[in-house]
């Protein structure tokens, strides 16, 4: 009687089964890196690159970023950031009907998924990006925690064309490093985050001009709550 563990399909699925564990571990490893140490690049930068759009950047610590510009993020991106585990359901809820009804698609990305998707992962609508991107959330959620989130987000974040990073914007459109933004200038850069391309501060676009003032808002609404102000120290 033949042996059916020696038979090419139990082989196969041996053989994924080991290509699944070497890249979880690859991919844990390079996770608890990342908890010190900056991406080297990511695959939206270089396809930035390849596109003629160039690359200016400039990674810089929490300390040397205006907490101006870290509240304007969250209160641009995801209110709830200091209280989810990187999924907010109710968005992700509220948008999946809002789509199912309208040829305009509305996202619900935490700054936890974006950061996922952006330093992981590739841009697209896939549901097999989705799953990855919900995997690394959870993952970056529990290694990194919010802080080091925080501070990659508003280091790889694209905020113009070619432009990346909170201290390369600031150095673009205000002559200044990120470290001394004001409360205007960071609002400004925070609105255009949905699409820098096309929500531009130089020229000021329409969408730019009208949503920059709702974060200052938001700003002055949040900025006392003691778990954001952890994250602006």
């Amino acid at each position: 009687m033949a042996d059916k563990t020696n038979g090419p399909i139990p082989r196969i699925l041996k053989l994924i089964r080991r290509i699944f564990i070497i890249l979880f571990l690859t991919h844990l490893l390079y996770i608890v890196l990342l908890k010190w140490v900056d991406p080297p690049f990511t695959i939206t930068q270089l396809a930035s690159v390849f596109s003629g759009d160039g690359l200016k950047r400039n990674y810089v610590s929490m300390k040397d970023i205006s907490p101006n510009a870290k509240l304007a993020v969250i209160s641009s991106e995801d209110q709830l950031f200091p209280d989810h585990d990187g999924f907010d359901f109710k968005s992700i809820e509220k948008a999946m009907k809002h789509n199912q009804k309208s040829k305009s698609l509305h996202g619900a990305s935490t700054i936890s998924q974006q950061v996922a998707k952006n330093v992981f992962l590739w841009q697209g609508r896939s549901w097999i990006r989705k799953a990855m991107e919900a995997y690394f959330t959870f993952m970056i959620e529990l290694v990194w925690g919010k802080k080091r989130i925080l501070e990659i987000y508003l280091n790889v974040s694209e905020m113009g064309r070619g432009v990346y990073g909170i201290d390369a914007a600031a150095k673009k459109y205000f002559n200044k490093p990120a470290k001394n933004l004001s409360r205007q200038e960071s609002a400004m850069i925070a609105a255009c985050l949905p699409n820098p391309k096309i929500f531009t501060i130089h020229p000021l676009s329409r969408r730019v001009a009208t949503r920059y003032p709702w974060i200052m808002l938001q700003m002055g609404h949040l900025q006392e709550d003691p778990d954001i102000q952890k994250l602006l120290q």
